[in-house]
């Protein structure tokens, strides 16, 4: 059964958390938190779906304005369906919904640090992390 990729089409806090169990980003999610991804899901301004059948198998989750930047803050492929070409899909498929100088933003994740480069992302070592318990001008 081929692949089926859907824009913007709502999914649960249990599916997106049974998918985030299914891949590496999911030890760096609040999985035990259902407010918060809850949040995440419903605050989020585009997300790519793939699904195999009625299962789903890779989310591409942004927050954007469609036209500057796409912050890509979530994309993650099951495990069992990595190196088919998924990832790429998804992140093809938003990218076709952001105007023409929009460009995608990312924090990669240890396990993918290597995957972004080889299929055409500049590395920048410019970010910059502020913990919520740490607050601007106040150091340590």
């Amino acid at each position: 059964m081929p692949i089926d990729y859907r824009i913007n089409t709502a999914i649960s806090a249990d599916q997106f958390i049974d998918l985030l169990n299914r891949t590496s980003l999911g030890e760096r999610r609040p999985l035990d938190d259902r407010a918060c991804i809850e949040g995440m899901l419903a605050n989020a301004n585009l997300t790519l779906t793939a699904w195999d059948g009625d299962r789903l198998v890779g989310v591409a989750r942004s927050v954007t304005d469609f036209h500057f930047c796409c912050y890509l803050s979530d994309l993650a492929v099951d495990l069992a369906y990595q190196r088919q070409g998924i990832g790429v899909q998804l992140q093809l498929l938003t990218q076709a919904q952001l105007g023409p100088r929009c460009k995608l933003i990312l924090l990669a994740a240890p396990a993918a640090k290597d995957y972004y480069g080889h299929i055409g992302y500049d590395y920048n070592e410019r970010c910059w992390v502020l913990e919520r318990e740490r607050r601007p001008g106040v150091q340590g």
